[in-house]
């Protein structure tokens, strides 16, 4: 079995090397899958809390605000313990569940719950925008892109700027409405 440092995980994630990605799942999954099944939990919830976790520390890494001072393998297992107890404690108030108590009072947790937070938005926004018509999607990710609004209207091939805006602001409005009518919204606290 080959040892990687962390930095050489950490690099790997970043760069979404496979090698790398496969090395961490065939060689810390065990560990996540075992409490997770422990604790009310099965495979597919083990599967999607560890891949929940690399996508943490991977918009952790992008955003430059990652630092480890442990074992990578700690650490992970550190976000999953977390992911899962969040996840239980939303569900919580539906079922009663009998779940080990889990303190988190170091420096592992202090901005997980934020930024769970923030993935869970965007996975809400990724599938209402995938639902959007291609030329609204098209339109909005221009915008996003900040395309001046006049070479907008020349690639969508539309008549002017005015109609880039309005044509804009319907798609916006479709999105924020069917964002806000999907149940999820709710349970994520907007």
């Amino acid at each position: 079995m080959i040892n990687y440092s962390n930095e050489e995980l950490l690099n790997g994630i970043l760069r979404n090397d496979n090698v790398i990605l496969q090395h961490i799942y065939k060689n810390f999954y065990y560990k996540v899958n075992l409490y997770i099944k422990k604790n009310s939990g099965n495979d597919e919830d083990a599967n999607d809390v560890f891949q929940e976790a690399v996508i943490v520390v991977y918009r952790k890494l992008k955003a430059n605000d990652l630092i480890i001072n442990c074992a990578f393998e700690t650490y992970l297992y550190s976000v999953c313990k977390f992911l899962w107890y969040k996840q239980l404690a939303r569900v919580k108030s539906e079922k009663e569940m009998m779940v080990e108590s889990v303190m988190f009072e170091s420096e592992f947790d202090h901005d997980f719950s934020e930024l769970v937070e923030k993935n869970e938005r965007f996975k809400l926004y990724q599938k209402h925008f995938q639902l959007l018509g291609s030329d609204c999607q098209k339109l909005l990710q221009l915008f996003f892109d900040k395309v001046p609004l006049k070479q907008i209207a020349q690639i969508m091939g539309f008549s002017g700027e005015k109609y880039v805006k309005k044509r804009k602001f319907k798609c916006k409005e479709y999105l924020v409405t069917s964002i806000k009518q999907d149940v999820s919204f709710k349970k994520i606290g907007q």
